[in-house]
């Protein structure tokens, strides 16, 4: 990637902070503009959600290699669907997300890493997948988490600073990317960067970069899928802008996607597991891995977003991500202290 030498990292990871989404508001985010020129978008891999994403950040790997494959994941050895940011019903995450993160990495080569992230979240089962080698450093608010920060960067051992912003990721789901309490966020969250960057010594590099971004799905573009469409459908994962739909035993793959292709090839990108592991959405696929992934998977294009049944309370959000869509899959990396 080309980055200096440092004695110590900060990676700032804005939820849902889209490369897209950034380059359209950059009137209201002076501290991001004056990098985001001179540094290209990355990819954030596939599925993108943050579970996904974020493992795929802090491990390294990729979700067929890791296996955190989506939101809603199937559970093979219990035939069920499992949330995997909330709820993961006695999964151990220590064998459910299969490859040691970089922090356990960083740590045999004498680098201290701690993780400045929501104190909600010190405890769940995602933080022991993907944050695990970590010191957890609890930070609800912009304040807290600066502080913290300074605390991180006091020492004088090599140091990996994870710092995880949800504010703006928060914001998009209820009120949408062209909402003012979006607006507002991404402004605090500047504001917020610059603090950071204050905090910097003259041999510490800072990154900002997201897990996904987002697009926002207006109501008359929700898609209520219908009895034929879900003919054969066992299960129904991953979330509304891309499905991963599990099938009931002896039902054919290609019979179902070919079925939602005739209906949905103008708002849908459609795929059998086998189209979408040769195609290389996943990376490399371990076969622990493979059947977590849906036989058929149906990814939004444009601003459409699917769902099983007319309750889904998902149907509430405004922005949505989980899709192939640039909007969702760039995101930036922008370069600040000893890396610029």
């Amino acid at each position: 990637m080309g980055l200096a030498p440092v004695e110590r990292v900060v990676v700032v990871v804005a939820d849902g902070l889209g490369h897209t989404a950034l380059g359209e508001h950059l009137g209201h985010a002076r501290t991001l503009a004056r990098r985001f020129a001179l540094d290209p978008a990355i990819g954030s891999g596939f599925p993108s959600t943050t579970v996904a994403a974020l493992a795929s950040l802090t491990t390294g790997r990729s979700a067929g290699q890791h296996g955190l494959v989506g939101y809603r994941v199937l559970d093979p050895a219990h035939d069920r669907v499992v949330n995997q940011l909330s709820g993961w019903e006695g999964i151990d995450p220590a064998r459910w997300q299969r490859v040691p993160t970089l922090f356990e990495r960083s740590a045999q080569d004498g680098v201290r890493s701690v993780a400045i992230a929501h104190p909600r979240y010190r405890d769940s089962e995602f933080t022991r997948a993907v944050l695990r080698g970590a010191e957890f450093a609890p930070g609800g608010d912009a304040e807290t988490r600066l502080s913290r920060l300074r605390d991180a960067l006091a020492a004088s051992d090599p140091t990996l600073v994870y710092y995880y912003v949800p504010d703006l990721d928060v914001a998009a789901h209820a009120h949408g990317l062209a909402s003012a309490q979006w607006v507002a966020a991404l402004e605090a969250f500047d504001a917020e960067l610059a603090g950071a960057l204050r905090v910097l010594g003259p041999r510490d590099g800072l990154v900002v970069t997201a897990d996904h971004g987002i697009v926002d799905v207006p109501e008359h573009a929700q898609r209520i899928a219908t009895p034929e469409l879900l003919d054969g459908v066992r299960h129904v994962a991953g979330e509304p802008r891309g499905l991963q739909l599990h099938l009931e035993s002896g039902v054919d793959p290609d019979e179902v996607a070919e079925r939602w292709r005739r209906s949905e090839e103008k708002r849908a990108w459609v795929a059998t597991r086998s189209e979408a592991v040769a195609a290389d959405w996943f990376g490399p696929v371990d076969p622990e891995v493979l059947p977590r992934i849906g036989e058929v998977l149906v990814l939004a294009r444009g601003a459409h977003a699917y769902y099983a049944d007319s309750d889904d309370r998902a149907r509430g959000m405004v922005g949505q991500h989980g899709s192939l869509t640039p909007a969702e899959t760039a995101v930036p990396l922008l370069r600040f202290g000893a890396f610029a």
